[in-house]
């Protein structure tokens, strides 16, 4: 072999490889244009002026008539009625981190590839009363200002958002209002955190291509906008909800809900996604379930 062929030669491979290399460079990317966007995610300043909401007088003043309220009471301790005395004297207090809530897309849930898996809802902080009730508050905001908007039984935001970050750092914690199932997602994972998420997809999770099909399946002719919503029919699709720029009104202690849940007001939040995927649903379902 001469020189100048030995030198093409060399050449040859050297471009080759350096196609390869080229090439294997650009498959990541377009991989990752197929990823979801991020959610909106509320700055440091909203979750900080979501916080003060919760924590105000009012709030804290609200928290003790729902905790003394009997059907509330009942419900959390298996049937025993606290004693007036005891009511009156129950301090709440907002105990651990408020955290954002995220719900599941209705842009998600149309099949756009790029569109988040969830969009962001409201933020809760978990309330705890003296006798070791707990309750979520949620806040939206609304007219420049964060509000209290609903006060439901149980520390479901809270507890799966840390045990979210325990399964999937950095992940996504949302919730599929429809069948109150919750889950993290990251990447191409999608994985449940509680039992109606694992009925849904499975003890191991799923991917994000086959949980998008299967919520387009359920959920894809049922969006705002549909036969479905206009018939009147789609449940949870904000009718009969309040503004969520109406202030919280606790009920007198003693008393029920229209849907006879154990919960303060069901308000709809800021977000889309609430409106567009059954918010009042889900949390009529939940508080039910107690």
């Amino acid at each position: 072999m001469t020189e100048n062929t030995t030198r093409r030669t060399a050449a040859r491979l050297a471009a080759a490889g350096a196609l390869t290399a080229a090439l294997a460079g650009l498959a990541p990317l377009a991989h990752a244009a197929q990823s979801p966007a991020a959610p909106d995610r509320p700055s440091a300043a909203d979750v900080a002026a979501a916080r003060d909401a919760t924590t105000s007088a009012g709030t804290l003043d609200t928290l003790s008539r729902f905790f003394g309220r009997d059907d509330h009471r009942d419900d959390a301790a298996g049937g025993a009625a606290a004693a007036p005395a005891a009511k009156s004297k129950a301090k709440p207090r907002i105990e651990g981190a408020t955290v954002p809530v995220y719900s599941l897309s209705p842009e998600f849930v149309a099949g756009k590839k790029a569109a988040p898996v969830a969009d962001f809802d409201y933020a809760a902080s978990k309330a705890v009363s003296a006798d070791g009730q707990k309750a979520s508050v949620w806040a939206a905001a609304s007219g420049g200002s964060w509000k209290v908007v609903n006060i439901a039984s149980g520390d479901d935001e809270t507890r799966y958002a840390a045990e979210g970050a325990k399964k999937l750092a950095g992940g996504t914690v949302f919730r599929e209002p429809q069948i109150n199932a919750w889950y993290v997602q990251r990447g191409d994972r999608v994985l449940p955190l509680n039992a109606d998420a694992v009925n849904a997809v499975g003890r191991n999770g799923t991917t994000l291509d086959a949980y998008r099909d299967r919520v387009h399946k359920a959920y894809g002719d049922k969006l705002p906008g549909s036969a479905y919503a206009k018939k009147g029919t789609a449940g949870g699709y904000a009718e009969g909800a309040k503004a969520a720029d109406e202030p919280l009104a606790a009920e007198p202690a003693g008393s029920s809900s229209s849907s006879g849940v154990s919960t303060t007001t069901v308000a709809a939040s800021a977000g889309g996604a609430a409106l567009g995927l059954g918010l009042t649903t889900v949390a009529v379902r939940r508080l039910r379930r107690r």
